[in-house]
């Protein structure tokens, strides 16, 4: 049984699936989850759509609708009594979830592990109570487990392999029109509508002041799935000539563009191995920031610049998010040909710390030892798989 709770979650359960699948062929698999998962042989018992969003005043709306599919979920572990559950990320969802399923006698692998040591970091008790093994996909994220007592393995990014362009560049920019030679700008304002909403309209201005030094400049838009397209509507202010908006293919997008303006979050990996220069930003509601800015205990945000050690992709956060200063930095890295250069050095050095390749395979191949030892430990159980 596995649970994820948006979109880059639900790409490494499609992927974990798979690997699942070429492990133990006959392995059943359901839970919350949504198409990726889905399209590799999971059975939705819940589809997370509609629920995702980031924030702690955002999220109030949606805790009736959280509540009702734990419950559905809870009832459908008891029934079918999976050998191991598998949470991913989603912690306010599925520390919960994880509870009330390890009540079953059903083993607990969590794997892409929340941030437990960017904020909140009480919450590394509750995990080492609900977990029989944490599945970790950053470097240094194993010895902040390790000296919490918690049961962990580092297995690698999933986005080492899954993180592939589908067409070459030239081929990609000429089918949505664009010219393979202009400068050519990514915008990946997020995947959840909260942020959508709170990013792509300064984004889409910046992009106006970007025009006016660069009349070259083109954009391409990357559309996560499941997203109303009146949240695009900004995106009509621009001249469409000089943009694309694109669906399904981030990494595609990723690949084509000289820099990238995007949302804080998975993105920013995904563009770290592609090796192309970008600007991170975010926003949240101005009650959400203050009321979590106390429970921070990191001086980044951005998770390249976590992984590498340093500061080094521009961030910026809250009220530094303004058109001015991400057209500022985008220009910089457009037109400075050296501290493009010194990026892309760093951003190498980022994926070399990612891992090799094969992440999803050994975390399939962690979750099913979980199941052997459980089931070697319990007399009367089946063969181990």
């Amino acid at each position: 049984m596995l649970s994820c709770g948006e979109a880059s979650g639900d790409l490494y359960a499609g992927a974990l699936a798979e690997a699942l699948r070429a492990r133990e062929p006959q392995v059943a698999l359901f839970g919350f989850g949504g198409p990726r998962f889905a399209a590799a042989g999971g059975r939705l018992v819940g589809d997370f759509r509609g629920f995702s969003v980031t924030g702690l005043t955002e999220a109030v709306a949606t805790i009736p609708r959280y509540y009702r599919m734990y419950r559905r979920l809870v009832a459908a572990a008891r029934a079918e009594r999976p050998d191991v559950f598998v949470a991913i990320d989603l912690p306010d969802f599925n520390f919960r979830l994880a509870k009330a399923i390890g009540r079953l006698g059903i083993p607990v692998v969590y794997y892409i592990s929340p941030q437990l040591w960017a904020w909140r970091a009480g919450r590394m008790k509750t995990m080492k109570r609900i977990a029989d093994q944490v599945l970790v996909i950053f470097p240094f994220e194993q010895s902040i487990y390790e000296h919490a007592g918690v049961p962990v393995a580092f297995v690698g990014h999933p986005l080492v392999d899954l993180a592939r362009a589908r067409e070459p560049r030239e081929v990609f920019l000429a089918r949505l029109g664009l010219a393979a030679t202009a400068p050519t700008v990514a915008l990946l304002p997020g995947s959840r509508t909260n942020e959508v909403g709170a990013i792509l309209p300064t984004l889409v201005e910046a992009t106006k002041i970007i025009c006016a030094s660069l009349p070259r400049a083109q954009f391409v838009v990357a559309r996560a799935p499941g997203l109303h397209d009146q949240l695009f509507a900004p995106l009509r202010s621009l001249a469409a000539p000089t943009r694309a908006l694109v669906e399904g293919h981030a990494d595609d997008v990723l690949a084509a563009a000289d820099v990238v303006l995007t949302a804080s979050g998975t993105a920013t990996v995904q563009a770290a191995l592609h090796g192309t220069p970008m600007v991170v930003v975010y926003r949240l509601s101005p009650l959400t920031y203050r009321l979590g800015k106390p429970f921070v205990r990191v001086s980044t945000y951005a998770m390249v610049n976590l992984v590498a050690g340093e500061r080094i992709v521009p961030e910026l956060i809250q009220e530094a998010f303004t058109p001015e200063a991400v057209a500022r930095e985008a220009l910089a890295l457009l037109t400075d040909r050296d501290r493009r250069a010194a990026m892309r050095q760093g951003l190498a050095d980022v994926r070399r710390r990612l891992g090799s390749s094969g992440a999803s395979d050994r975390a399939a191949a962690a979750i099913l030892q979980v199941v052997r030892d459980r089931r070697a430990a319990t007399p009367g159980s089946q063969a181990a798989c």
